[in-house]
């Protein structure tokens, strides 16, 4: 076999390899958007993940060089059911193929996509390994090798894919995609915690008049509040949230200083910080296109999601409520601590890829901030 994904159960998914040669460990996911590719290999938060996506033909738009949403390609391996042998877009300035190669990562065309991913979902996500070669071969050692790889469930990956040292975002959206938006570079500022941050939540930001500053995972509330924020983010990123004992601690500093908004990973940060608990999923949820019930006004959002954990329904959360359910199967979706001028979602509404149903919580962290009586940064 040219190339293979193993599942630590023992089933075999063999395919055609495409990419960088190699062998890699990682949990295995399914994506169901239909687009976004790139952006998906982009975000750190599929750190130490397989993905496979549901749309059967993936390649076809190419590379570009807007839509990444960091420097690096962080998934540790890509499957599809067919790898586009043609490229067709304005914008491309590269192939998938290429452009894994050049990242160094294993990606797998020609698999039983279908029969994956009802394996998934009937047995749950597990660890796998990923075989582009003359390993390919050796499945029983393959499977092995998944065996014995890292569990998702206690694993701290923030550590990995956050910033080394601060810096500061004044990058805005392509103005044909958002016209009415400008960056003020005299705005309020917003320190941002990376746990794994995507390039577009921030654009959502600047494009509203904010001024971004971005601090590494184990930043203190101290050198936090320091910098004299209107408001603080808490970013998306990898791994299980409870095994980021710090960040929840830091939050939990931070709480009533001034608003705080969380998406994803940082969502369940706050959480956990509010005194809840949060569970692995037996499949977790990602794609472009998950239902989301707003509890405020009964609206429906069409949402994308990306994340293998979630706050769990019974939480006590000390004064927070839930605003937010999935409709999929009623996990909780956001909440929100009106006190200490707090919330968050569990998906992604800077829509990368996704609809934009959801672009309304950045303007109302946009109001909060506004409203903050902390002094603003000059």
């Amino acid at each position: 076999m040219q190339a293979v994904l193993a599942l630590e159960d023992g089933r075999i998914f063999p395919g055609e390899g495409f990419g960088a040669e190699g062998v890699e460990t990682g949990e295995v996911v399914f994506n169901t958007s239909m687009t976004g590719y790139q952006e998906i290999l982009t975000d750190p938060s599929y750190y130490k993940q397989i993905v496979t996506m549901t749309v059967p033909h993936v390649g076809n738009t190419g590379i570009n060089l807007e839509d990444p949403e960091s420097e690096n390609v962080w998934v540790s391996g890509f499957v599809v059911r067919s790898l586009s042998p043609i490229v067709s877009n304005w914008r491309n300035r590269g192939d998938l193929n290429s452009y894994l190669k050049d990242h160094g990562k294993i990606g797998v065309s020609g698999v039983a996509t279908r029969a994956l991913v009802r394996h998934i979902r009937e047995k749950g996500v597990m660890r796998a390994v990923v075989a582009h070669g003359e390993m390919a071969n050796d499945t029983d050692a393959l499977v092995e090798m998944a065996k014995n790889s890292m569990d998702m469930s206690g694993a701290n990956l923030v550590d990995y894919v956050t910033v080394e040292e601060p810096y500061h975002w004044t990058e805005q959206s392509d103005p044909q995609w958002y016209r009415d938006h400008q960056y003020d570079p005299n705005g309020p500022l917003v320190v941002a915690y990376d746990y794994g941050i995507k390039r577009n939540i921030l654009r959502m930001m600047t494009d509203r008049g904010l001024r971004v500053t971005v601090v590494p995972s184990k930043t203190t509330p101290d050198e936090v509040m320091a910098m004299n924020p209107a408001g603080i983010f808490l970013s998306n990123g990898p791994g299980d949230p409870a095994a980021v004992d710090y960040a929840v601690s830091n939050v939990k500093n931070l709480l009533g200083e001034v608003p705080v908004f969380g998406i994803c990973l940082g969502h369940q940060i706050l959480a956990l910080s509010l005194g809840g608990q949060t569970e692995k999923m037996r499949f977790g949820h990602r794609g472009g296109n998950q239902p989301v019930k707003n509890l405020d006004n009964g609206e429906i959002e069409i949402a994308s999601h990306n994340h293998g954990f979630a706050v769990s329904a019974d939480s006590d959360l000390s004064g927070g409520e839930i605003t937010h359910l999935n409709l999929n199967d009623n996990t909780v979706a956001g909440l929100r601590h009106r006190d200490l001028k707090a919330f968050s979602v569990q998906y992604h509404p800077e829509a990368s890829p996704g609809p934009h149903d959801s672009l309304y919580l950045f303007d109302e962290f946009v109001d909060a901030v506004k409203s903050s009586d902390k002094v603003i940064d000059e």
